[in-house]
């Protein structure tokens, strides 16, 4: 060996020496599998279960039951957070600035696609109005046909 190694080699040895007297507490975090496995039993059955059960004790990744850092809020700033905004106002105003309407048979075919399947759930169609056929005579031909028949104008009771 070369001086210039032992000597390099001594050094090191010597910061080693000097760290031990000032011993950092480490931040605490996850054992690597490597270390873990010197705390596994021999056993050959479970290993990998132990080795994550050892891994999974310590960490940042943990949450420590402690109050040191929390901030207290009061009750009613809670409330406010966690009560949903309503949002009626915004909707209404959506739907009434709206002009478009949607044209009946779309409207009809959408309420029967959604509708049930069972023949409770189909309303009966809605009954379609019979027009009213117009009369061939007039109002003054019906006046003067009373007076022809029954001699005087028949007034309508109401």
């Amino acid at each position: 060996m070369s001086a210039s190694l032992v000597r390099r080699g001594l050094e090191l040895f010597n910061n080693d020496v000097k760290d031990v007297g000032k011993v950092k507490k480490k931040k605490q975090t996850t054992p690597g599998s490597a270390s873990v496995m010197e705390l596994v039993s021999t056993k050959r059955q479970g290993v990998t279960r132990q080795v994550k059960r050892l891994q999974g004790r310590l960490g940042p990744g943990k949450s420590k039951a402690t109050v040191k850092d929390k901030r207290i809020k009061s009750a009613v700033e809670e409330f406010r957070k966690k009560q949903k905004k309503s949002q009626m106002s915004t909707n209404l105003k959506y739907f009434m600035e709206a002009d478009y309407k949607a044209p009946e048979s779309h409207t009809l075919k959408i309420l029967s696609h959604n509708s049930g399947r069972q023949s409770r759930n189909h309303p009966e169609p809605p009954a379609k109005k019979a027009k009213e056929t117009p009369s061939l005579f007039t109002e003054k031909e019906f006046q003067q046909f009373q007076k022809e028949y029954f001699g005087r104008t028949v007034e309508k009771k109401k």
